[in-house]
């Protein structure tokens, strides 16, 4: 089972299906998500469900993003369907999202007529562009100048996000049509805004909204969980002492979303 890139998007597609699951990254490491959540997208994909991790470069103009992501996806999904000639009509379709990428499942889940099993978000992140930048600087040095000259942004002007954080929280509640959700956030989250969206979705869906609160930090969903080589004592510590203090974060992640996708299993 290798990575194949379809209209940007990249795809993993196991030996019988059992559902599909459309992944969006965060904002400025979605690029080239089957690098950047390579190890969670890989085991996800094991248990049987295709993945189509959409690529996409931010800008302020966050529902067109949300348009193209999906344009996108119904175009693989037809690709897949009608010239691979793999059957998809009986498989459910999840949405999962970190950070940014929740937004946009958001409005997806908002603003077009879709058919969704359920969405999974991750780490959602809903701040307006002055504090989405110095956040962003924090995990990435240097970076502030570089988004502004991308942008165009003049510190004298007002720029923000479109819609604004204020106004997707509106969108969501007067449109937001998913019924099942899962919600994850991580104890060592200083930029997670998963406490304004539950009771959003929780009024549109009462008991059908799932809350998780998990070891970790907001780029636990990228984490590797390297393949040691055995035989050297001193490596083999050095390994397992990784694996203890990182992976494992990882590890867990992803089998909370492997049960809520397979409660009863």
């Amino acid at each position: 089972m290798e990575w194949q890139e379809f209209s940007g998007s990249w795809v993993l597609i196991p030996e019988n299906p059992i559902g599909i699951i459309h992944f969006l990254g965060g904002a400025f490491v979605a690029t080239a998500p089957h690098i950047t959540y390579r190890w969670l997208l890989e085991n996800l994909a094991k248990k049987g469900y295709i993945i189509i991790a959409t690529s996409f470069l931010n800008t302020l103009d966050h529902k067109s993003i949300a348009l193209n992501v999906q344009n996108r996806l119904e175009n693989i999904l037809y690709r897949l369907e009608y010239r691979e000639s793999i059957e998809l009509s009986y498989l459910p379709v999840y949405g999962l999202g970190h950070s940014m990428g929740c937004k946009l499942h958001l409005l997806i889940g908002s603003l077009f007529e879709i058919e969704r099993a359920g969405n999974i978000f991750i780490s959602f992140n809903n701040y307006p562009l002055k504090q989405a930048i110095p956040f962003v600087e924090n995990i990435i040095p240097s970076l502030r100048d570089n988004l502004k000259n991308y942008w165009k942004i003049d510190n004298n002007l007002e720029f923000e996000f479109t819609p604004s954080p204020e106004e997707t929280k509106i969108i969501v509640k007067e449109n937001y049509q998913i019924r099942r959700n899962l919600l994850v956030q991580f104890n060592n989250d200083s930029i997670d805004e998963t406490s304004t969206l539950k009771p959003i979705l929780t009024d549109l869906f009462p008991d059908m909204v799932s809350v998780l609160t998990l070891q970790g930090n907001h780029l636990t969903p990228l984490g590797q969980d390297i393949d040691w080589q055995v035989g050297d004592m001193f490596i083999d510590g050095i390994g397992q002492w990784f694996k203890d203090n990182f992976s494992q974060d990882l590890s867990n992640l992803y089998k909370e979303i492997y049960r809520w996708l397979n409660p009863l299993i």
